[in-house]
């Protein structure tokens, strides 16, 4: 089991997101891979983001990855997302985004969220290393029902969660937020993952 990514990004309902803090853990990565595999995730991020109604959960599977969401909505317009890997499970991924946006919201001001570059959130770094085991997570958050009573989408792709007609190769095509590097990236992973299905 594995978290690789964890993030609060600001997403207003009808405009762009915007990452106010992030950490991963790309450790399980080879270095020359590290930097394209960082800038997928976050595209991944804020594509799930942007496309989680306000006030619910979902889960959204790609490839060998897992993005669970929470966009809690209300006027602070903040979304959690942590990406793992498919055995991670859905009840502490949760949990967790939960225990991040509560702590993010109580120690940064709504004001500083214009000003990314100057939000100061060393705390997630700690979640992402902690919460590598799912028990942490969980233990922490026991006496909340509030996931148990909530319906959580799980998506098998992440073309479910975009708009009609719009396919996620094409996404990453016109994407500016993605190097040449990236875009090479994603394309050898997506070759070397359907060369696998047995029909």
């Amino acid at each position: 089991m594995k978290v690789y990514s964890l993030s609060v990004i600001l997403a207003p309902p009808n405009g762009t997101s915007t990452v106010l803090s992030a950490a991963s853990d790309l450790s399980s990565f080879s270095f020359y891979q590290k930097g394209s595999v960082g800038e997928f995730m976050s595209f991944f991020s804020k594509t799930v983001a942007e496309r989680t109604p306000q006030t619910q959960r979902q889960s959204v599977q790609e490839n060998n990855y897992t993005a669970h969401v929470y966009n809690r909505g209300g006027a602070e317009q903040l979304v959690g997302v942590i990406i793992t890997d498919q055995e991670y499970p859905v009840r502490p991924a949760f949990s967790l985004l939960t225990k991040v946006l509560d702590d993010f919201a109580s120690k940064v001001s709504q004001s500083s969220y214009s000003n990314p570059s100057a939000i100061s959130f060393p705390e997630i770094n700690t979640y992402i290393q902690k919460y590598q085991d799912p028990r942490q997570a969980d233990a922490i958050m026991k006496v909340q029902q509030e996931l148990d009573e909530t319906k959580i989408v799980l998506h098998k792709t992440i073309e479910s969660v975009l708009q009609r007609g719009e396919k996620l190769d094409n996404l990453v095509e016109r994407s500016n937020a993605l190097s040449m590097q990236s875009k090479a990236f994603y394309k050898t992973a997506k070759k070397q993952n359907s060369c696998c299905v047995i029909m």
